[in-house]
């Protein structure tokens, strides 16, 4: 939970930033623009909805251009309903790429029939994603278990093993995000310890398939005691997506998932983390995922600015761009 000091610090923090970024000229938003990913190869950033909040996925997408994003978070639900032909007239007209979007399939419920009625539709849902230009789906690792670490194992790699052979026929790969924080760790109703780091991510994701492997977001690896090594170790094709943000200095136990900062504005080593993507040849989206960051009042559009230029300036710093 935020203070009134530390709500009035960050909000004032995000209000200077705004005053920046408003005040900057064409010539510099151009620059921003191609940094971002906009009519370049390489690493680009992609819009991500926790700095929006829920807004309407046309007018999400349409805030990603103007602002100058070079991809979008899709919202696979919302883009589906307007169809392949409305879907991708929207990305070309706006110059967006498609970076990622949730995997809709409950992968790891306790409700069989669920999971198996959401498997016999993947297979078209994967078909509507490659027509749009969507190649990258995801879902969330739970770092702990109901149950022992190889009952829960062989549950989810058999799950996973068979969402994985559907999507490679069209193309898709699918990332799985670690959760790194003790106190996800530590939830009574997940008492088994099960994974929650990159090396073992990316070890269980090769065992589920070839077009299967990691999310790697800055805030949980740091929050799991990542280390560079790890990532070069772990090679470009393991990882799917990236998730950037910063992190406050506290101590493990006071962690929680809202308290993150902009890119450049904690004490996480983004210069290493993004010199070890580009050492691997990573070049795909980058998502800002400030959970906790952008106060209630400020705008969208305020808060998708501010996620941009921060992240570009991480980037540019460690010069992947």
């Amino acid at each position: 939970m935020l203070t009134r000091r530390d709500f009035l610090a960050r909000s004032a923090l995000a209000g200077a930033a705004i005053s920046m970024t408003s005040g900057v000229s064409a010539q510099s938003s151009t620059s921003a623009q191609a940094t971002a990913g906009k009519d370049k190869k390489g690493m680009y950033v992609s819009l991500n909805g926790s700095v929006t909040r829920q807004m309407p996925w046309a007018d999400f997408a349409r805030l990603a251009s103007k602002l100058g994003y070079g991809g979008v978070d899709v919202n696979f639900t919302a883009a589906k309903a307007d169809g392949v032909d409305a879907t991708r007239a929207l990305l070309t007209e706006l110059k967006l790429k498609p970076a990622v979007c949730n995997l809709p399939v409950p992968y790891a419920s306790a409700d069989e029939a669920a999971y198996q009625e959401a498997l016999k539709q993947l297979d078209e849902n994967a078909r509507f994603a490659n027509a749009i230009g969507l190649n990258r789906m995801m879902v969330v690792l739970s770092p702990g278990s109901p149950t022992p670490k190889d009952e829960r194992k062989k549950l989810l790699k058999d799950r996973l093993t068979a969402i994985g052979d559907v999507l490679a026929r069209s193309q898709i790969r699918l990332g799985l995000e670690f959760l790194g924080p003790l106190y996800m760790r530590q939830n009574p109703k997940s008492p088994h310890p099960f994974i929650w780091t990159l090396p073992e991510t990316v070890d269980f994701a090769r065992e589920c398939g070839p077009n299967i492997g990691a999310i790697l977001d800055a805030w949980h690896w740091f929050h799991s005691g990542g280390s560079t090594d790890d990532i070069v170790k772990a090679g470009k094709q393991a990882i799917v997506h990236v998730h950037i943000s910063d992190a406050k200095p506290e101590a493990p136990e006071d962690v929680r998932d809202n308290h993150r900062h902009m890119p450049g504005e904690g004490i996480i080593d983004l210069d290493g983390f993004l010199r070890a993507l580009r050492t691997i040849g990573y070049e795909d989206g980058i998502s800002p995922e400030p959970l906790g960051r952008v106060p209630a009042e400020m705008s969208a559009e305020d808060g998708a600015r501010l996620a941009l230029e921060t992240t570009v300036a991480v980037m540019k710093k460690a010069g992947v761009v």
